[in-house]
């Protein structure tokens, strides 16, 4: 080993440690926005569900209005819903905003649909 080569392992390893850090942080990136995307797809899946439930057993609340409470329940907007009052099926759409992330830019808009039918028994 000459003088000229004393201390290059200490940049390799700063290098090294530099990268392995910025892939961690890209993982929990990744990993804080696909739980926020399944957060997302559970309030859909919950709006979808109470409005179908309220165009079975009507309440003074319509289809609509029970699925944005149950949406908003969940930390997510109510887009659309399709769902009349007196149907077998509502569709809705949602939408929320993921987490402030470390490296990826912006907090990214996510969005799910969610369908449920009800199959009432015939009599």
């Amino acid at each position: 080993m000459t003088p000229r080569d004393r201390g290059s392992v200490s940049v390799v390893a700063a290098g090294v440690t530099g990268i392995l850090v910025a892939i961690v942080l890209l993982s929990v990136d990744a990993a804080r926005l696909l739980a926020a995307q399944a957060r997302t797809e559970t309030a859909a899946d919950a709006a979808a569900l109470a409005a179908a439930q309220e165009q079975v057993v009507a309440t003074e609340e319509d289809p609509a209005g029970a699925a944005s409470r149950f949406a908003a329940a969940n930390n997510a907007e109510l887009v659309a819903c399709s769902c009349e009052p007196g149907g077998s099926e509502s569709v809705v759409a949602v939408r929320s905003f993921g987490p402030d992330l470390f490296l990826l830019p912006d907090r990214r808009e996510l969005r799910a649909t969610a369908r449920a039918v009800v199959d009432l028994p015939a009599g």
